[in-house]
């Protein structure tokens, strides 16, 4: 029986996912697959996208472990696709590869100063709090007033990060230097700006809700956001996320005795940012937004009123966006492989690229919550399997030849056994402190661990 040989590059949930639905899939032939990753340690996002005090989406990791754990896919991590393995590479050991290298760079937020000291990408800050070993280990919060400029997941994420008392994370995962520099932060308010009305964020209402639960933390709403027009109030009477959403900042505007916390949390509905005025260091130190009004459709018109919001740090969480991969078509406009429901195409004429698949994030867009990985995982396998007769022909395909060649070139990668000592030790370094985890940071050392040097 013939047997595919398949390279995954990304070990995140899209690339794990991919591997669990085609072995289980029905098919005419055996599979032997490989995933690659540029990082030590599997899970992608998961580990290092979803703030650490989220354990309930963290949970994910114990259904992705089991797939790997059932010793049917090798892992390759610490392994630098288009540096220490190339598309030559892959096509000479496989029959076929899936990108699922998801999208980790910020998208642009195209206002004046917006690249002004100060002002930050949200998913720079996140791979921060996460401890991405690719990313300094000391971030400046020396700002008392910052911004947050988006209405999704990771901007309340950001937001949240930014306003909740460091010692509050302990019991999470969070790496020591990260807890140091959340315990010197000098947040006391954190602003969040959304151009549209509370009736069309794009949170989900279990991330609002989390917000107003934080310790010493006033949430601060204004009633002009609430003066709803008939389309905003046909989406809470007729869509039960938005009615529960609608609920929870009602709940808030409610409260009694707000005004006595050490930090503040603001929500700006109906708030367009259009500029960032520096002082005269160059240096952040306000944010200029326009205020919007319902367009009765579910969007915004402008008004015309310009409005000034003193800070002195702002970070833009308005979407991630893919990063292109060597020797891989790739749309720059949109940020994503060029594909046909996961069948990638050429850039230029839109012909498939015989043997080449993409999968998450880089073949969709960043949309979607991690669960919806899976089905869109099914479409892209579903054609690999059909597309048989068009699979590359490796010159080597044996399993021991990518070892080799990995061996040769002085790669120190790592390995399934290798990702249990991590996780081992990273559990053991939290338990010495009465915590669950304690992440390790810094890539030699992760490594090391990995490899028991």
């Amino acid at each position: 029986m013939t047997t595919l040989r398949l390279a995954i590059v990304g070990a995140g949930p899209a690339g794990i996912y991919a591997a669990d639905i085609l072995l289980k899939a029905e098919r005419r032939f055996d599979v032997s697959i490989d995933l690659f990753d540029r990082l030590p340690a599997p899970y992608g996002l998961v580990r290092y996208g979803v703030a650490p005090d989220h354990p309930r989406i963290k949970g994910i990791i114990t259904a992705l472990r089991d797939i790997l754990d059932r010793g049917q896919v090798r892992l390759f991590g610490n392994v630098r696709f288009g540096v220490d393995l190339t598309m030559d590479d892959l096509t000479r050991h496989y029959h076929a590869v899936i990108f699922a290298t998801g999208a980790i760079r910020d998208a642009d937020l195209d206002i004046p100063g917006i690249d002004a000291a100060g002002s930050y990408g949200a998913a720079d800050f996140v791979s921060w709090y996460d401890g991405h070993p690719d990313f300094p280990r000391e971030w400046p919060l020396d700002a008392a007033s910052v911004a947050v400029v988006g209405n999704g997941n990771v901007a309340l994420d950001v937001a949240r990060m930014l306003a909740k008392h460091a010692e509050d994370l302990l019991p999470t995962e969070i790496p020591d230097n990260v807890h140091a520099g959340l315990v010197a932060s000098q947040v006391t308010d954190v602003h969040v700006f959304g151009r549209r009305g509370p009736a069309q964020v794009k949170f989900t209402p279990l991330e609002l809700r989390e917000l107003g639960e934080l310790r010493d933390v006033d949430m601060v709403l204004y009633d002009e956001d609430f003066d709803y027009d008939e389309a905003s109030k046909d989406a809470i009477a007729n869509n039960k996320q938005v009615m529960v959403i609608d609920r929870i900042l009602q709940s808030w505007r409610k409260r009694p005795g707000t005004g006595s916390a050490s930090r503040r949390l603001h929500l700006h509905f109906y708030a367009r940012p259009v500029e960032v005025r520096t002082d005269a260091e160059g240096r952040v130190a306000a944010l200029v937004y326009e205020r919007t009004r319902s367009d009765g459709h579910g969007g915004v018109a402008g008004t015309g009123e310009l409005r000034e919001v003193p800070v002195q740090g702002i970070y833009r969480a308005v979407g991630y966006f893919g990063s292109p991969l060597e020797g891989v078509p790739f749309d720059d406009r949109h940020g994503v492989i060029p594909n046909h429901e996961g069948q990638v195409l050429h850039q230029d004429s839109n012909e498939r690229v015989p043997g080449v698949y993409a999968t998450g994030w880089i073949k969709r867009g960043p949309v979607g919550l991690i669960g919806h990985t899976k089905s869109d995982a099914m479409e892209t396998v579903r054609h690999l399997i059909n597309d048989q007769g068009s699979w590359w022909h490796p010159e080597d395909p044996s399993p021991e030849s990518i070892v080799a060649l990995l061996a040769s070139r002085g790669i120190a990668w790592t390995d399934l056994e290798g990702w249990h000592r991590l996780d081992d030790h990273e559990i053991a370094l939290g338990a010495a402190r009465e915590r669950a985890r304690i992440k390790v940071v810094d890539r030699d050392e992760m490594v090391s661990v990995s490899r028991g040097e």
